[in-house]
């Protein structure tokens, strides 16, 4: 086995700044959104993705996948937003073992409020934080390493 190529110190501080930035601006971004309208961040992302969708439906393994979430993760999510109204299950007539998350009028409405602060907070924590070179950079650099880690052949980290 080789020897290990530690991260240098330059690296290091890339690294933890990113852990650390993304880390409080999720809590920040679940807070806000708990505090506004009573739901988690994710949630919220959920209902986006819906809303943004054809007749504002997905198919659930479609809906985790665009979120970057496991399939039984996504499962207990709907059920909180199903609990809360915004949300209903659907079955599909063709094929018996799809499921499909609907977004409702009360779900949309629940985004139409909880949009602007979220929003808000987004510019906050980040937008009105950095430069447009910054932004710029940061979304060409993390959107390299979607692409790597979402089509790379070598399966999972051992």
């Amino acid at each position: 086995m080789a020897a290990p190529q530690w991260l240098n110190e330059e690296e290091l501080r890339a690294w933890y700044a990113f852990v650390a930035a993304g880390a409080l601006i999720n809590r920040r971004l679940d807070q806000q959104l708990k505090d506004d309208v009573g739901i988690t961040h994710l949630q919220y992302e959920i209902l986006v993705r819906l809303n943004a969708a054809p007749d504002r439906e997905m198919r659930m393994s479609a809906l985790a996948d665009a979120l970057l979430n496991t399939k039984s993760g996504l499962t207990y999510q709907i059920t909180q937003l199903e609990k809360a109204g915004l949300v209903i299950r659907r079955s599909c007539p063709s094929d018996p073992r799809a499921v499909y998350a609907v977004l409702t009028d009360a779900g949309t409405r629940m985004l139409e409020r909880a949009a602007p602060g979220h929003v808000a907070q987004v510019r906050r924590l980040l937008i009105d934080v950095l430069t447009p070179q910054q932004l710029a950079t940061i979304a060409d650099g993390l959107t390299e390493v979607t692409h790597r880690i979402q089509n790379s052949e070598a399966g999972p980290a051992r």
